[in-house]
């Protein structure tokens, strides 16, 4: 059976309780060890304010563009096991949390199914999220310009 073509998907880490920056590498890390998958760029981490019930700390959010042959909904489990073994507990829906991570793009498809809305429905009120895609769209063109000058 030949391989599952890669597609281009974008994920949200984000991190408000505990080592923020260790919850975010653990990501990353995570991510890249995925089957058929790897990560290809990474924004620059961002602070700020929480979103969601009460006081709560800032979080440190970041994008990353992975190429995947993953299916969305198997990508999304595995996305919840990398929460899991990092101490996450679902307590409060957009409560505090040592590490969330979603789906934001999955490649040029919609999907809307009780488990998964893709593109995330929260995009166009996450101005951080737009800064990231941007930024990594900046360096998905300049990797392009690399590769094409390097041939």
């Amino acid at each position: 059976m030949p391989d599952a073509p890669l597609e281009i998907v974008f994920v949200a880490l984000g991190s408000n309780l505990g080592d923020r920056d260790a919850h975010l590498a653990f990501a990353r890390a995570s991510l890249g060890a995925l089957p058929q998958t790897r990560v290809t760029a990474a924004s620059d981490v961002e602070e700020t304010a929480a979103v969601g019930p009460g006081a709560q700390s800032a979080y440190l959010n970041q994008m990353l563009r992975v190429e995947t042959a993953m299916d969305p909904h198997a990508l999304l489990d595995e996305l919840q096991r990398i929460e899991l073994d990092a101490g996450r507990v679902r307590v409060e829906r957009w409560g505090p949390r040592t590490l969330d991570l979603d789906i934001v793009r999955f490649g040029d498809r919609t999907l809307r199914t009780p488990r998964l809305t893709v593109p995330h429905p929260a995009l166009p009120d996450r101005d951080f999220w737009q800064r990231e895609l941007a930024q990594l769209g900046q360096l998905a063109d300049a990797d392009a310009h690399a590769d094409a000058a390097a041939a």
